[in-house]
């Protein structure tokens, strides 16, 4: 297989959002983070992401930082689960054919002075993640996380300019910076019936019921034990921390962060999709490296299953070898 190729893309320079514009252009890109935190820089050569605010306000990462999250297995409490999500990893540009046609458009980013909200957002998203737990998170609705942020006595609720930062992250019109899929949630409440969802166990991650439960299954029966799942049903919420973390994790740049994460109203994980991997293959496992496995390749056999992210798709997203369409 190829490694994976992104479409070129072109974008504006600004966006207005029915709450508030939320970008910056792409020659704002030398003071959006610089006017910000000035000396904290350091080497050039490596990149300062926002972290939460209840560890260092700044963290700056090697371009090769792996993130990963342990969580307990609380159906199996002697098993620990290592969980690797896409928002949190690096992007790893030794993957990308050529890195100057990615950014030969106009980028598009957050606008400096939407970073208060960026931040705070994050970090109460983390923080009601920390008090559901973590398979719940996958499937929490909106409504359910301003409930636990408001009463829990460890989070505050969400401000005003917090809840229109969150509602113009998931009403706005990604192809201002190249992202076209389809819009498949119409509503920032959209829920997912928690009778319709089965959990998987040792992955911390759930499947609807009916043809995706069916179709991993089977998988699992016919390419073996080492096949995982690796993300499942997500709700609202949760693609929106994502979203939020792939932003923060390319320095606040909108363009490249939609590449490998959808938007929260754009995501087929609400509705069908999920992504699977190699047991012990961790980050690998959402890179291209994943076409290379022998799991990938038993999937190409496969004649009941599909792949949403081809190389060259229309939708301007990664190639996914590990995405698994379903709709």
């Amino acid at each position: 297989m190829k490694r994976r190729e992104f479409l070129k893309s072109s974008s504006v320079l600004t966006l207005y959002f029915s709450t508030q514009n939320l970008i910056a252009s792409e020659e704002n890109k030398g003071t959006f983070l610089s006017n910000l935190f000035g000396d904290l820089f350091e080497s050039p050569k490596e990149r300062v992401v926002l972290r939460d605010s209840n560890e260092d306000v700044l963290k700056v990462l090697k371009p090769k930082d792996i993130i990963v999250k342990k969580v307990e297995n609380k159906t199996f409490p002697k098993i620990e689960e290592t969980i690797v999500e896409e928002g949190m990893i690096k992007e790893d540009k030794t993957l990308v054919n050529n890195e100057k046609e990615i950014k030969s458009h106009k980028d598009v980013f957050i606008d400096k002075k939407n970073i208060e909200e960026f931040v705070s957002v994050r970090e109460k998203l983390k923080l009601v993640q920390n008090h559901v737990g973590y398979g719940n998170f996958n499937i929490i609705s909106f409504d359910e996380m301003l409930k636990v942020a408001k009463y829990s006595n460890k989070i505050e609720s969400y401000t005003k300019k917090e809840l229109e930062f969150l509602e113009s992250i998931f009403y706005y019109d990604p192809k201002y910076h190249g992202f076209y899929g389809r819009k498949v949630s119409d509503k920032i409440t959209q829920k997912i019936n928690k009778n319709e969802v089965s959990k998987i166990p040792y992955t911390g991650h759930y499947l609807f019921k009916g043809e995706p439960e069916k179709i991993y299954n089977r998988m699992v029966e016919d390419i073996g034990d080492s096949l995982v799942l690796t993300s499942g049903v997500r709700s609202i919420v949760k693609q929106t921390k994502l979203f939020l973390d792939k932003i923060d994790s390319v320095d606040g740049n909108m363009s490249v962060a939609s590449k490998s994460l959808a938007p929260p109203a754009y995501t087929y994980h609400s509705i069908a999709d999920f992504d699977v991997g190699k047991k012990g293959f961790g980050y690998d496992n959402f890179t291209s490296r994943f076409a290379l496995t022998e799991e990938f390749q038993a999937m190409r056999k496969l004649k009941y299953i599909d792949m949403r992210y081809t190389i060259n798709n229309k939708d301007g997203v990664r190639y996914e070898p590990w995405h698994v369409k379903i709709i």
